[in-house]
């Protein structure tokens, strides 16, 4: 591949994570927390740490921080894992459902916007070049 096509790739998803962190950051929520809102907001009951950070794709020593900041913020709630004594479990309030519903939206925007700048490339031969890179 040439390198200018690495080069640009790589400032083209730098920038469009700039958007979605900036956009979020307008509703006060960052990437990983709109995720993990992302994540518990799907489920209809409490899930364990475990399972939040292998959805999230990370460690659960990060997850238990993030997990920390969303309680603090009032967006999630800790309960005891009914299944084990050791064993804690995440669920969204109601508060982090309204936050999240926010965050869908600006983050639909930025999807919205980055589909308008693509409007005149053919968007099937995009997703397929990229889906081969992965």
């Amino acid at each position: 591949m040439n390198d200018k096509i690495s080069y640009a790739l790589i400032h083209a998803a730098h920038s469009i994570e700039s958007r979605f962190d900036e956009a979020l950051a307008d509703v006060n929520l960052s990437s990983p927390k709109f995720a993990a809102l992302s994540v518990l907001a799907a489920e209809n009951q409490p899930i364990s740490l475990s399972e939040l950070a292998e959805r999230l794709t990370c460690v659960r020593s990060n997850v238990t921080q993030l997990v920390d900041r969303l309680e603090a913020d009032g967006l999630v709630k800790r309960t005891d894992d009914p299944s084990d004594r050791r064993g804690v479990r995440a669920e969204v309030t109601k508060l982090g459902r309204e936050r999240h519903a926010v965050g869908v939206k600006v983050v639909n925007r930025v999807h919205e916007e980055v589909a308008k700048q693509l409007s005149a490339v053919d968007r099937s031969v995009l997703k397929s070049a990229l889906d081969s890179i992965q």
